[in-house]
């Protein structure tokens, strides 16, 4: 059974640096990313729908520049989740929210550092220009996700982060991890 691919592979307009898409976001941080539609879904919700399918997942075949933005996401909501799960006490809302923020603002590998754990499979920014441009879009939609993280994974409202979700803690997709 393949895994699932992004849906914005076939985006005719999406930025790209190196050979990651730079795709529209709906957010209110403020970022280089470009506003998405409010209407429909983004690479944000698209990560959140196919992260726990493709989490199970040990091999992951790119078939478009989408793909690699997907894979970074997936990867760092497996961090999230192994940061939320390492917490002493079971994190409330509030508190799983400042972890994870604090996360996705911190200093992280992008393709073409030495530490990036899948360079072989990315091409690095042309320039030092473009690598500003990339982390500052990542942060961007990192700090995104870890805030819609947050809502899925306390939405029913008990105070503690669901079960279902946490349950894919010390999942790895394609045995990797960003390592944050």
């Amino acid at each position: 059974m393949p895994a699932y691919h992004s849906s914005f592979n076939e985006e005719p307009d999406a930025r790209q640096v190196g050979n990651t898409s730079v795709l529209a976001i709906r957010t209110r941080i403020r970022g280089p990313a470009p506003i998405a539609d409010p209407s429909q879904a983004d690479i944000i919700d698209e990560t959140l729908d196919l992260f726990r399918a493709n989490s199970l997942f040990r091999n992951f075949e790119i078939k478009g520049p989408a793909d690699r933005t997907l894979i970074i996401l997936i990867l760092y909501v497996s961090d999230c989740l192994a940061k939320i799960g390492s917490a002493r006490t079971v994190p409330t809302q509030i508190e799983a929210s400042k972890m994870l923020n604090t996360l996705s603002v911190d200093n992280f590998p992008i393709p073409g550092d030495a530490n990036f754990p899948l360079n072989s499979h990315y091409a690095a920014p042309s320039s030092r220009h473009e690598a500003d441009f990339l982390r500052q879009y990542l942060t961007q939609v990192r700090q995104e996700l870890a805030a819609r993280l947050t809502e899925k994974l306390y939405a029913d409202g008990t105070g503690k982060p669901s079960k279902w979700w946490m349950a894919f803690q010390k999942r790895r997709f394609m045995n990797r991890s960003l390592g944050s």
